[in-house]
């Protein structure tokens, strides 16, 4: 009978072990949305990780100045998902000289993000929602794809900023969701992916739209600065939808094909 009990104590041990979900640690806010997609929930995160609202209350472990590797090791993760265009390479290589896991993540298109969320199941405590929310966002991007195959195209200057300039080319997120939405990018040719522009050059390319993450406001802003020479539409999106490689962006490309849709009607 002691045997009985103390087998049953040792199972019950092996069972809470294997219960107990992997210790994730985030260090860009796409990241931790992608990772709350999957159904992780981060034990760390990255400053301005604030979607969904719970992870607002997770420990900050990195910043637009770098990552405190100290306190990540203190935190004894299992994996750190690292951005390959804002983490530094150095400090993301200590952590795995002690001995982390580190993915490095940088989904430039809409499959590879839906990939990102796949790839996290193995990291999850909710596998099966990690499927499911996978393929809700590719039933999404299907429907969008199919509804706006064949619309005429735009010529659209993405604006992100504005003193300085900074634009994206084809190699981004951003240009594949205006090119489904039937934009044609004015700087898709840039040989890099994030590029510095001035007001000669877009004004040089004619654009017959002006796409900016931001609120309402920000379309008068956006105006006043191009007036008198470029008189043209301005379409603001949410910011975080556009401008964050996450699952949000399927939100930002409903959004964009619609309005386009409706400039194109007028």
């Amino acid at each position: 009978m002691a045997k009985f009990f103390a087998a049953l104590l040792l199972l019950c041990c092996f069972s809470t072990a294997a219960a107990i979900p992997p210790r994730v640690i985030t260090l860009a806010p796409n990241l931790t949305e992608l990772a709350f997609a999957a159904g992780i929930t981060p034990v760390g995160v990255s400053a301005c990780s604030d979607y969904p609202p719970a992870a607002k209350t997770i420990e900050q472990v990195a910043n637009w100045q770098g990552i405190n590797v100290e306190r990540i090791i203190g935190l004894k993760p299992d994996v750190v998902l690292a951005w390959r265009e804002g983490n530094p390479q150095r400090q993301v290589d200590q952590l795995t000289a002690f001995g982390i896991k580190v993915i490095w993540m940088a989904p430039t298109s809409v499959s590879e993000m839906i990939d990102s969320i796949r790839q996290l199941q193995a990291f999850s405590p909710q596998p099966q929602q990690a499927r499911q929310e996978a393929l809700h966002l590719q039933q999404q991007w299907d429907a969008l794809q199919q509804r706006y195959r064949g619309v005429s195209k735009q010529p659209v200057f993405l604006q992100f900023g504005q003193q300085p300039l900074f634009t994206a080319s084809r190699n981004t997120l951003q240009n594949e969701v205006l090119t489904v939405c039937g934009g044609e990018n004015i700087f898709a040719d840039s040989r890099v992916a994030w590029p510095q522009v001035s007001r000669e050059q877009v004004l040089m390319r004619h654009p017959a739209v002006i796409v900016t993450g931001g609120e309402a406001d920000r379309v008068m802003a956006i105006k006043a600065f191009w007036q008198p020479q470029l008189n043209v539409p301005v379409i603001a999106l949410h910011d975080d939808w556009i401008s964050r490689p996450g699952p949000r962006i399927i939100l930002a490309a409903q959004q964009l094909c619609s309005q386009l849709q409706s400039e194109r009607n007028r």
